[in-house]
């Protein structure tokens, strides 16, 4: 049940990149809808910065178009077994993601490093992006770690 999951997860990752992925996100935007969606933009981007609740999510604020940023997440076991980390997956190739350590014992956290490109992004535009680690843990076996921009000039 649990490869179940993840195979229908990676289906519906798989089916949504057109609308969601990178193509998606490097749409030019004109001067009006720029100015129309930009309240709301700031609403949102200023509700994810004030959220410290979530540790597998984070707010790089705003980048410069062409700046590569850098965020580590820690990661830590939290069940009784040993857990191993079994593959890696990334929304988009702007960014990437590598994880230090496959094997976890109970209580042991490893670094979830992930790095986003804004190159060819366009400015003003919010773009998320997801890194999604695969685990041999069948109650929880696909880990979804956020990340969010604001493209700056």
């Amino acid at each position: 049940m649990p490869k179940m999951r993840a195979f229908i997860l990676l289906s519906l990752l798989f089916i949504s990149l057109p609308f969601n992925g990178c193509y998606a996100q490097t749409k030019e935007l004109s001067a009006a809808q720029t100015k129309e969606l930009s309240a709301a933009q700031t609403k949102e981007l200023s509700a994810a910065k004030e959220d410290k609740t979530d540790p597998y999510a984070w707010d790089f604020g705003k980048v410069k178009e062409g700046k590569v940023v850098e965020h580590a997440f820690i990661f830590e076991n939290k069940t009784n077994k040993t857990l191993k980390i079994t593959g890696i997956n990334t929304s988009c190739g702007c960014t990437s993601s590598e994880v230090k350590d496959k094997t976890l014992l109970p209580g042991q956290a490893t670094r979830v490093v992930v790095r986003f490109d804004s190159k060819g992004y366009a400015v003003g535009k919010i773009v998320h992006q997801h890194v999604y680690v695969d685990t041999d843990d069948a109650d929880n076996p696909v880990l979804k770690f956020k990340i969010q921009t604001e493209i700056a000039k």
